[in-house]
């Protein structure tokens, strides 16, 4: 005989729970971006190499990337609220390490503690959103919250380190998120569910090894190849990455409790969902690379303004994960997923056709992060929802980590082709420094008399956009292209559960 279950609506308690995972991801997104603003101050305190400054910005985001499989996959031995509230801690006290720091090497070891705090981050909070939310609809406007929490902090960030910058040290950036972990600290045991679906299960350390080298070399290897070119070491990188990812599919394929269960990938809309999620954040952050740039040395803005006209983009993403959930009431996820990349699309065609002015720049990203927003809302719901409760932790984790890898290869792919482009346009007979970025062709006019100098700059400034033109027309055939995949694959339905092998039971959720 067939009983009916009814789905649990979520009531107060589990409301102001999504509150309280909002805060995490915040602070998160705002470490990503207050570092940069530090820099000139950091740079003259601690007296850094460029190498050892390069290696404070990336570090971060290498060990996040690396961690975030491993992350996932303890989260789901040990529960998503223990997992969260243990990274919770190690971020305020990599926060304050970082803040001491009197060495460049001290202040790296920091940031990579931070990484690996900043790792717990998006698959405990996502297992959670997945403990405290059972009905479908709730859930999407859950996902949508969370997306605009890291949209929020990525807007918030520089502004408040701005603010900080101006009035404090270099210090007082690591200091933001302080006060918002030790609340988290305090308020997560008392409105958080805690649900252990596999406790007792061991960790396979080689596992957690080969993850994290074979994701760190990869995505290092792919940003050496957005900014030095067709590098042989950094092709090598690339290419270590990817044998030691092999050899990490080989062996979860062996073990009876492996670190991601490969079969989830064999359910289309998990697949699909972290395809959409790779292209999406593969135009997003390729195109970054020179949107920023043209603000700046095309259109002559100041880096302030430049940063204060960059915020339409980020509350297009928030306005864009707010809206989803409405949508998604009325029309089916395959196809807001399909309009979704469709907007991104339209809006990188209004990027193509920039022509020097600002208003085409700002439009078009915003409307782009509108459209995208939707996507990665819906791709992260699907990602979430087709993986079972007791895999929630390393479906988020594979999620996230499609999210890096499409990062890094938007800059690298992206970034090469703009590069090649750039240097294509420009004349012949320039120094070096002029074909190699649009910041060297201007630095090198300084040196030449007024009308060459004019010259330089203004081939200079047609050349990126020639070459920023190109690369969001390729944007707008990825997106194109994830659409008509998007509709051919998610037709069939979005949840149907994934076969896994019996697991231990879990215990009630507790409070």
């Amino acid at each position: 005989m067939l009983t009916a279950t009814r789905t649990r609506m979520a009531g107060r308690r589990e409301w102001i729970g999504l509150a309280v995972l909002a805060l995490p991801c915040l602070v998160y997104a705002m470490d990503l971006t207050v570092l940069n603003l530090a820099l000139p101050a950091i740079s003259r305190d601690l007296q850094p190499s460029s190498s050892q400054l390069l290696w404070m910005v990336d570090i971060y985001g290498f060990m996040v990337a690396g961690a975030l499989i491993t992350m996932g996959a303890l989260g789901d031995r040990i529960g998503g609220r223990r997992l969260l509230m243990i990274g919770a801690a190690a971020f305020a006290g990599a926060s304050l390490l970082a803040a001491l720091a009197t060495s460049p090497m001290m202040l790296i070891a920091a940031r990579a503690l931070l990484g690996l705090a900043g790792a717990t981050i998006a698959p405990s909070t996502l297992s959670l959103i997945r403990a405290l939310f059972d009905d479908e609809r709730e859930r999407t406007v859950a996902i949508g919250v969370w997306v605009a929490s890291y949209s929020l902090g990525a807007a918030v960030g520089p502004l408040a380190g701005g603010a900080l910058l101006e009035a404090f040290g270099w210090q007082s950036v690591f200091l933001l998120g302080l006060p918002v972990m030790v609340l988290l600290l305090v308020l997560g045991p008392r409105v958080l569910p805690e649900q252990i679906s596999r406790d007792g299960s061991s960790l396979d350390l080689w596992s957690a090894a080969l993850s994290l080298a074979a994701v760190i070399a990869a995505i290092y290897g792919l940003k050496q190849l957005a900014t030095t070119g067709n590098d042989v070491q950094s092709a090598a990188w690339v290419l270590a990455g990817s044998l030691l990812g092999v050899l990490f599919v080989r062996r979860q394929r062996r073990l009876a409790d492996p670190l991601i269960d490969l079969r989830l990938f064999r359910a289309p809309a998990f697949s699909a969902a972290l395809g959409t999620n790779l292209a999406a954040f593969f135009v997003v952050f390729g195109m970054s690379l020179f949107l920023a740039q043209y603000l700046q040395s095309v259109i002559g803005l100041s880096p302030l303004a430049a940063g204060l006209w960059s915020v339409p983009e980020a509350l297009g993403f928030i306005a864009g994960s707010m809206l989803t959930p409405r949508l998604a009431e009325r029309w089916s996820r395959p196809t807001l997923i399909a309009a979704g990349l469709g907007i991104g699309a339209l809006g990188y065609v209004i990027v193509a056709n920039v022509g020097g002015h600002l208003a085409p720049l700002v439009v078009g990203s915003s409307v782009g992060a509108i459209g995208l927003a939707a996507v990665v809302t819906l791709v992260t719901d699907i990602a979430v929802g087709a993986a079972p409760p007791a895999r929630a932790g390393a479906a988020s984790a594979a999620s996230e980590t499609s999210s890096e890898l499409g990062g890094a290869l938007g800059l690298a792919i992206l970034g090469s082709v703009g590069a090649a482009i750039y240097r294509a346009e420009l004349p012949a007979g320039l120094p070096s420094a002029a074909r190699e970025t649009l910041g060297g062709a201007i630095a090198s006019s300084e040196h030449l008399p007024p009308a060459s100098a004019d010259h330089l700059v203004a081939s200079a400034r047609d050349a990126f956009g020639h070459a920023l033109s190109t690369t969001a027309s390729i944007g707008v055939l990825v997106l194109l292209t994830s659409a008509g995949i998007v509709l051919a694959l998610l037709r069939r339905p979005a949840r149907a559960p994934v076969t896994t092998p019996p697991l231990p039971s879990a215990p009630p959720v507790q409070p």
